[in-house]
């Protein structure tokens, strides 16, 4: 066993797990740490976590946020049986330091981390953090935060930006002259755009002449989906509907403009990649945070913004598709200015705030 180990508690959405993932590599590079993953069987790192090559253990714990109040009441009822479980694991595991990245399993892992006094810190990429992290903000050691306004949340915060995975920032702009369009709605789709985009598409290629398209409709809406695609009369060899796309950063690498959600990851990644963007922030996020992230962007000239409301507007989308598409020079700025509100050190330095965590937890 190495002499740092790591305990990393959360999961659920691709938007927690992946800058969780970039963090564990980065300790497993630059200190030969140990990394334990604590999640749940319904989030995605029930699968992307072995696949990245570190342990996970599960434990159960329920939803809190927009659920039903019964549902509420159980998941508080259920908790100290789940900090019980994470107690285990941490006497278990030894680890020198906990991180907790947001996620279903990231409240219970850390009020447990903090319980048996492990050096703690916590990842908040919003403006306005989560319910777990203001729980436990002014509690943990140290964080690592997106925004400048969520510092006020936390002890010893620093603004490190999201962590992105290496790949992201290695991305040489697309090669083929043919224009291509990516998209997506984060790990789980997005309906609204598996419900407008197939209403538009014949529209769409035939405006742009030698356009593909690339969408990700999420597991639970792919065949209705591509059914709706057929269904539009669109050259069936310019499209491509697909469940979950595994390797975002070859995606992202093909595509002259992308259709995406505004979540904190999603733009991270954009901005890594220096990928034009035209952005529709979900409108039931808590806070508001996908608005601020679009309009973040918006202002340093590296998207457009639309509203959930305004995709219902006959002609609004397929507008702002086809304007983008036909202006390459609008869409080569984008991407210069997407790329300076990148932050291409976010995984070393919170990697090294947890290794110095460590090391002054072990002091006597």
């Amino acid at each position: 066993m190495s002499d740092l180990r790591i305990l990393i508690a959360g999961g659920g959405t691709g938007g927690h797990i992946i800058p969780a993932l970039a963090v564990a590599h980065e300790l497993q590079i630059r200190y030969n740490a140990d990394v334990l993953f604590v999640g749940t069987a319904r989030g995605l790192e029930i699968r992307l976590v072995p696949e990245a090559g570190f342990l996970l253990r599960l434990i159960s714990v329920g939803p809190l946020k927009n659920v039903s109040l019964i549902t509420r009441l159980k998941t508080f009822l259920q908790l100290p049986a789940s900090i019980g479980e994470c107690k285990r694991l941490i006497r278990e595991f030894r680890p020198n330091a906990a991180l907790g990245v947001g996620g279903y399993a990231s409240g219970p892992g850390i009020a447990a981390a903090l319980l048996m006094k492990i050096p703690t810190m916590v990842f908040e990429p919003n403006a306005m953090p989560g319910l777990a992290n203001r729980l436990v903000g002014k509690r943990v050691q140290a964080a690592a935060v997106n925004f400048p306004a969520a510092v006020k949340w936390f002890n010893n915060a620093e603004v490190t930006g999201i962590p992105v995975r290496p790949r992201f920032f290695q991305l040489e702009p697309p090669s083929a002259t043919r224009p291509h369009l990516l998209i997506f709605g984060g790990s789980q789709g997005a309906r609204i755009f598996n419900t407008h985009l197939p209403r538009i598409m014949k529209a769409l290629l035939d405006a742009i002449p030698g356009l593909t398209v690339l969408h990700q409709s999420g597991a639970r809406h792919f065949e209705v989906t591509e059914a709706a695609y057929q269904a539009s009369c669109a050259d069936p060899e310019r499209w491509t509907v697909c469940p979950f796309l595994d390797d975002m950063p070859e995606r992202f690498a093909r595509a002259s403009l992308v259709l995406a959600r505004s979540g904190a990851s999603t733009v991270a990644e954009l901005a890594a990649a220096g990928k034009p963007a035209l952005l529709v922030p979900f409108a039931a996020a808590a806070d508001q945070h996908q608005r601020a992230n679009a309009e973040a962007m918006v202002a340093a000239g590296a998207a457009v913004m639309l509203q959930e409301p305004e995709l219902e507007e006959p002609g609004k989308l397929l507008n702002a598709l086809v304007e983008l598409l036909k202006d390459p020079q609008h869409l080569a700025a984008m991407s210069t200015a997407a790329r300076l509100q990148a932050h291409p050190a976010a995984a070393e330095r919170i990697a090294d705030r947890l290794a110095e965590l460590a090391r002054d937890g072990s002091r006597p």
